[in-house]
């Protein structure tokens, strides 16, 4: 017997990411554009790091509050009155280390052992692979694709309802199609989910980086206060915080003690001066965000325009988040061509194939950069198009 023979089942069946293998070929060469990670190019604006600094520089550095502290926990609520017109009290959110982190959470307090959660695919691998740890079944319910892009049929979530089923994850905007769901959608996915007493686990991480307008649709807009809707969510993305691991999570008050004790068992809390640093991103990054998502429709045409040319490639323009889920005529495999790619046209994207099953002649393509990075990178991967 090894000592992997020891370990627990669903530790060992956790997947290597699809995305990280492609990053770790091809990180270290010269010139290399990465578009393969979920992140934009800025570090952290000086506003928050300095914030966090001056906190680490005054001693802010001992146990804090598990749930966060009271002044973090206020300006989420304010972040939610400006930009979603509800108010909510601080005891609402609970402060977490980054959205993976929030879902995890999510995760252990709904579904274990036996347990099945519904997400829509393709999704981003780690929702699966975290349920998967815990014990629970992942169970996935494509998207619908066709030139008209995106859509979800809540009917085949209903098909795929059975007596073990606890909860359904919505990721909306999505990583990584973009898709975003409407109004109608996010009332008929609530409206099952009460008739079947499921919870959601709502990931509305990219709600702000919407191109239809100042925010996406949320079921914060169509939900009653005691539905079973747990909202996760994290600071990597709006203000470029990807590497400080802190996220929120936004729950029923009456849940709020639950999920610190969660918090105790797992983290014991998020270091006071990060969340100095978070409290100035909330208060102080308004028109950052703004800039970043202008700057990233402009990235999202240039690049749709540039592959459109090459007459391979297709794609529907995403409606929100900063990705790009497309295909190349005559690639059936994408892990492989990832490889390729990165080898023959110095460029980075991530295989369909880290995105769950049926997507392998997919690519995703992060265009949250500068945009002279974004059309060197289109224009590489063109030229490539043109080789194969």
């Amino acid at each position: 017997m090894t000592l992997l023979d020891t370990l627990r089942a669903e530790a060992l069946a956790a997947p290597e990411s699809g995305i990280v293998a492609v990053m770790n070929h091809g990180r270290a060469r010269e010139g290399l554009i990465p578009l393969w990670a979920g992140e934009g190019d800025l570090p952290t604006p000086a506003f928050i790091a300095d914030a966090a600094s001056r906190a680490l520089a005054g001693g802010e550095t001992f146990y804090t509050w598990q749930k966060g502290i009271v002044e973090l926990r206020q300006a989420l609520a304010a972040y939610y009155l400006r930009h979603f017109g509800r108010a909510f009290d601080q005891e609402e959110f609970i402060v977490t280390g980054s959205g993976m982190h929030a879902i995890q959470l999510a995760i252990d307090a709904v579904a274990g052992k036996g347990d099945e959660i519904i997400h829509l695919s393709p999704a981003w691998p780690n929702l699966a692979a975290a349920a998967g740890v815990a014990g629970a079944r992942p169970v996935a319910v494509p998207l619908d694709y066709s030139d008209n892009g995106w859509s979800c049929d809540v009917g085949r979530i209903e098909a795929a309802i059975t007596p073990a089923t606890r909860a359904i994850f919505v990721n909306s905007p999505s990583n990584p199609t973009g898709w975003t769901a409407d109004h109608d959608t996010l009332r008929a996915i609530l409206q099952l989910a009460r008739d079947k007493g499921l919870w959601i686990i709502a990931d509305e991480i990219y709600a702000l980086f919407y191109y239809g307008g100042a925010r996406a649709p949320s079921f914060l807009d169509v939900a009653a206060e005691d539905d079973r809707i747990l909202y996760v969510n994290s600071f990597s993305k709006n203000w470029a915080m990807t590497g400080w691991r802190i996220g929120w999570l936004k729950v029923h008050p009456s849940l709020q003690q639950v999920f610190e004790n969660l918090i105790q068992y797992s983290t014991s809390g998020v270091a006071q001066f990060m969340q100095r640093g978070a409290i100035a991103a909330l208060d102080e990054g308004d028109a950052f965000i703004a800039e970043q998502v202008e700057r990233a429709r402009q990235a999202r045409d240039l690049v749709c325009n540039i592959l459109s040319r090459t007459g391979r490639a297709r794609f529907a323009v995403p409606q929100g988040a900063f990705y790009l889920f497309f295909t190349i005529d005559g690639i059936a495999d994408s892990r492989q061509a990832a490889f390729d790619i990165v080898d023959h046209a110095n460029v980075g994207l991530a295989p369909g194939t880290a995105f769950g099953e049926g997507w392998n002649p997919f690519f995703r393509l992060c265009f949250h950069r500068r945009l002279d990075q974004v059309e060197e990178a289109a224009q590489r991967l063109a030229r490539w198009i043109e080789t194969v």
